[in-house]
């Protein structure tokens, strides 16, 4: 585990079609949980919290990553605001507070 924050602001990684962004994080994810030093946080927040709630495609390997230490932080305000509070299937909920005290702490902050 390292001390290094991901920042997750999309329904996916990058821009372009939907299915092409959820396809390269899904293998980002995969890639990401085979490395040894793990990233100490995953923050979510935007259109971002989809991708811990119900139906969403990369679940099992947020799981993954959760069972080996990494905090996966959700921003409750965007969950709130896009009616997703009850859909939440992984994860702390926290506040934007949360989210500023995991970057603090933080050597590194990568938004994908």
């Amino acid at each position: 585990m390292n001390d290094t924050v991901l920042i997750i602001n999309n329904n996916g990684m990058g821009k372009g079609p939907q299915d092409l962004q959820l396809t390269l994080l899904s293998k980002y994810l995969e890639l990401l949980e085979q490395q040894i030093d793990l990233p100490s946080a995953i923050c979510f927040y935007t259109e971002g919290v989809r991708l811990v709630t119900e139906g969403s495609p990369v679940i099992e390997k947020l799981q993954l990553l959760e069972g080996k230490g990494v905090r996966l932080i959700v921003c409750s305000t965007c969950l709130n605001y896009f009616g997703l509070s009850e859909k939440i299937k992984i994860g702390i909920i926290g506040g934007m507070g949360d989210i500023l005290e995991a970057q603090r702490l933080a050597n590194k902050v990568i938004t994908l």
